[in-house]
């Protein structure tokens, strides 16, 4: 329902009870207050709730399930699908909140959901501690911890959503829970890799672990006449791996002037990078044979502050850049999936954009599936492709080249994805129900106890029983 329809009396009571602002399209903030990162993603919202704490998130919920309006739920607002904004409907805005508190007794932290990781690592690290986060710094907690949350320390504590102790949000119906291993035990299960679907998460706790507060790195950079010799090492290398090691590897051009000569600027390339969640002397001796696999073009690896790693592809990725991002589950890196990978990189439209193998296992593949509902803990490896480029005029090509490497490389997977890499959720119920598998009823289940009438439908959504059967499992948007 547009915000027109909306009687004028209702809307003024509903501002009146906000300690944060209420933004019109009107308003001379409006478009910065609906700008999120992907520059494609062009949305207009008819209201915007900047929520300044649990009390304004609830009368949002309320506000929005009153009035049938739809809602998008921002955090860090940095997710490739845009879902943090919509058309028309209500944006809950939670970027206000982001409080951090550490207890370095305890080894937890409280984050409020409208954090970075970049706040987070602040925080964390004054006291030697950290928990996984993602990697690229100005990434919302939120987002990433609900769809899983690959990061720089997962094979040795696990995914973002693995560190969690509880979570406090506020569910369709305007009621604030806290789910945790004691109390709302499914839907704490659920909100482990299970996304968005069931409230609006509004704080996390988290264990924290002994981090840096310096970290030996590798990142090394050699040419793409030697990729797939590069590939083929770097397979046998996470073999046998430690769980301290969490590495990934981005194939492309990556045009950096300040980093590469002139005569290898613009030339394919293969980066093998990652970090050490140990004592320095011993990252070093671990990571030494990814720098050795040939004659390097550029060697930046070395001891660094964790939190500087943590940010080191920031730059990278700046707001307002388009991206285009769509991921699989490899069961393998054979030597075709390694010649698949080659070809890709070569095609890619973009000198910006990569094709990406991450490392997975370790912890990630000990937690069970009954604790949580996170769904790639099978791959050893995850593909993501990131198309990443500049101009409009070339949003055609990009997309395309992303759909037919992921179409080519699916016989090499059975078809599940990250959902943090998700393109633009197209694949809708048939990408959910392949991910999920036999957990996916599980969900529903969840979904249907906590939200029925899909109130919450932009996310890696989780369509209700009664919707399903409405509308054959459309997203409702």
């Amino acid at each position: 329902m547009a915000q027109q329809a909306i009687p004028i009396e209702q809307l003024e009571q509903f501002e009146a009870g906000l300690h944060g602002d209420l933004i019109r399209p009107e308003d001379s903030d409006y478009d910065d207050a609906r700008a999120v990162w992907n520059g494609m993603i062009d949305k207009r919202p008819g209201l915007i709730a900047r929520c300044r704490g649990v009390g304004d998130v609830i009368s949002a919920v309320n506000f929005a399930r009153e009035n049938d309006l739809l809602v998008a739920v921002r955090g860090g607002g940095h997710n490739v699908a845009g879902t943090a904004v919509c058309d028309d409907g209500l944006v809950i805005d939670l970027s206000g909140m982001r409080g951090v508190w550490v207890d370095p007794d305890a080894r937890t932290g409280r984050v409020q959901a409208g954090a970075t990781w970049a706040g987070v690592d602040h925080e964390t690290q004054a006291f030697g501690l950290a928990t996984p986060g993602g990697a690229v710094s100005d990434t919302g907690v939120a987002g990433l911890t609900l769809g899983g949350g690959i990061g720089h320390l997962r094979c040795k504590y696990g995914l973002a959503c693995d560190n969690l102790r509880s979570v406090e949000l506020v569910t369709a119906d305007g009621e604030f829970v806290t789910a945790s291993e004691n109390e709302n035990t499914d839907l704490f299960w659920g909100l482990r890799g299970g996304g968005g679907n069931f409230g609006v998460v509004t704080g996390f706790e988290f264990d924290l672990h002994p981090v840096g507060p310096e970290v030996a790195t590798c990142l090394v950079f050699y040419s793409g006449d030697r990729m797939r010799e590069c590939l083929r090492a770097y397979r046998e290398y996470v073999a046998s791996a430690p769980d301290e090691v969490s590495t990934l590897t981005l194939s492309g051009v990556m045009p950096d002037e300040e980093l590469f000569s002139s005569d290898a600027v613009d030339d394919t390339k293969i980066a093998i990078t990652g970090c050490y969640a140990g004592s320095v002397e011993d990252g070093e001796r671990a990571l030494a044979p990814l720098r050795e696999i040939a004659e390097p073009i550029a060697d930046v690896s070395g001891t660094m502050p964790y939190v500087d790693y943590q940010r080191l592809f920031d730059e990278d990725y700046p707001d307002g850049m388009r991206y285009y991002w769509k991921s699989l589950y490899l069961d393998g890196l054979s030597d075709s999936a390694i010649d698949r990978i080659a070809y890709w990189t070569d095609g890619a439209p973009s000198p910006l954009s990569t094709v990406d193998v991450w490392q997975l296992g370790g912890a990630i593949e000990r937690v069970d599936v009954e604790d949580s509902a996170f769904a790639g803990r099978h791959a050893p490896f995850l593909l993501g492709v990131e198309a990443n480029w500049d101009r409009p005029e070339d949003d055609d090509a990009n997309v395309e080249w992303v759909r037919d490497c992921l179409d080519d490389m699916r016989q090499f997977s059975d078809g599940s994805v990250y959902l943090n890499f998700p393109g633009f959720l197209e694949e809708g119920d048939d990408m959910m129900r392949t991910t999920f598998g036999p957990t996916y009823e599980r969900l529903v289940a969840l979904k249907d106890e906590y939200d029925p009438t899909n109130l919450f439908s932009l996310n890696q959504n989780i369509t209700p029983s009664k919707n399903a059967e409405a509308d054959g499992g459309a997203c409702r948007e």
